[in-house]
């Protein structure tokens, strides 16, 4: 895009000041590292614009102390830019088998808890930019049905923009998507036996 001129200026009737600013739907996913990063590089773009902030953070676990976390909530207290809410939805790292107490919810009734709290932001216009972080995984387990996310991110109300992160996007939301990225890895330390270290996974 030289100059960033569109390629295709399409005929949908809006003038070129709507269609720029017309709520989009993003997406992050592939095998590489950087997914969560991106999603919260945006989020601090939004915070200087004034836009209020709703982080969802699925599958992570929420006794994890993530830094993005730290320095968002805190940015978010200035009162110089926008606002920041930090949401903690299911229970951790649920690719790892973890047995669930008698009369405890399950992992997946606890993510579409989540996400049934993100359908009714999304309905109030609560906020203007949402990170779904991990969010991917849950459509691709099947325990949240992705012709239902499309339908109601379709639906949306206001000047909502939404991104979803995690690997293994299904294709049906790619094709909705505004915005695709994958992130393709082609070296990381973890394949010469180096673990996650501070200040660069948390």
């Amino acid at each position: 895009m030289p100059q960033g001129q569109p390629t295709v200026v399409p005929d949908d009737g809006l003038t070129t000041r709507q269609r720029r600013n017309r709520a989009l739907v993003m997406v992050h996913t592939g095998v590489g590292k950087g997914k969560s990063t991106a999603a919260f590089g945006m989020a601090l773009r939004a915070w200087n614009q004034g836009w209020p902030i709703g982080v969802f953070q699925f599958v992570k676990s929420a006794k994890w102390k993530v830094g993005e976390e730290n320095a968002l909530k805190a940015l978010g207290e200035t009162g110089k830019g926008g606002t920041v809410t930090w949401n903690k939805m299911g229970e951790g790292w649920s690719w790892i088998q973890r047995e669930v107490a008698e009369g405890e919810q399950s992992h997946e009734d606890k993510a579409r808890e989540g996400w049934e709290q993100v359908k009714r932001d999304l309905a109030e216009e609560k906020y203007k930019f949402y990170v779904l972080d991990e969010f991917a995984y849950l459509l691709h387990w099947g325990w949240i049905d992705t012709a239902e996310v499309v339908e109601v991110l379709r639906n949306r109300p206001g000047q909502q923009h939404v991104v979803i992160t995690g690997r293994n996007a299904p294709q049906e939301l790619m094709d909705f998507a505004d915005l695709v990225t994958d992130m393709s890895k082609v070296k990381h330390p973890m394949d010469a036996g180096q673990k996650g270290q501070r200040g660069i996974e948390w």
